[in-house]
């Protein structure tokens, strides 16, 4: 069980807590968080400790980084043991060694985090966020993203763009993906678009609300 260093992490992960003190309560008890693609750990256990009423649970694809979860999370106790999930599935089908129950789906959840994952997968993750999203929150909980987007079918700058053609030319199902498309997903499932806050190195927070 070894952490794995998270460099990008480590720059945004103030930022990123910046916003969500503003719109994460701190004081209701018994909330709860999942964070769908949880990388190596790095941001639920720091995000955990400024949130004790909030249970932060984490989850991962990618199951060889789960001992990484588990030492970020050492020591924290608003923290849950890492899951398995498919987010491109239906959360109707997940299953979790952790035996932690999802089957029922509906409104089990106060918020759901996803960090820097909608442009390094297929847009069948970025569905299926929303989608779950619906199942999952409760009535009025939140959906948090982060990472770089287009607007309007605008991508800028430069970087950016440079950015999303190494990503396409790693795997052509990824790529930033424009504000525009994911209202439009977002709005078939209930979801509706809250705020739009703008991060440093050219990423952008989205807010988004359950009706």
């Amino acid at each position: 069980m070894r952490r794995i260093s998270n460099p990008a992490g480590e720059r945004n992960k103030d930022p990123i807590l910046n916003v969500l003190k503003r719109v994460l309560s701190n004081t209701m008890p018994n909330l709860r968080l999942l964070e769908v693609s949880s990388g190596v750990g790095l941001h639920a256990a720091y995000f955990a400790k400024e949130f004790p009423n909030i249970t932060f649970q984490p989850s991962e694809f990618d199951t060889s980084l789960f001992g990484s979860i588990d030492a970020y999370r050492q020591g924290i106790q608003n923290v849950a043991c890492p899951i398995f999930i498919d987010v491109s599935q239906p959360c109707s089908e997940w299953q979790n060694e952790a035996n932690v129950n999802l089957s029922c789906c509906a409104n089990q959840f106060d918020y759901m985090l996803n960090i820097n994952m909608i442009h390094i997968s297929p847009i069948a993750c970025a569905k299926g966020l929303f989608h779950n999203a619906s199942e999952l929150l409760k009535p009025g909980g939140l959906l948090i993203t982060y990472g770089p987007y287009a607007v309007d079918g605008i991508l800028t700058p430069d970087s950016n763009v440079l950015f999303n053609k190494s990503l396409q030319q790693r795997n052509p199902e990824w790529g930033i993906r424009d504000t525009t498309d994911l209202c439009k997903m977002a709005l078939q499932k209930g979801i509706t678009p809250q705020e739009v806050v703008d991060l440093p190195a050219n990423n952008k927070c989205l807010i988004w609300k359950k009706g």
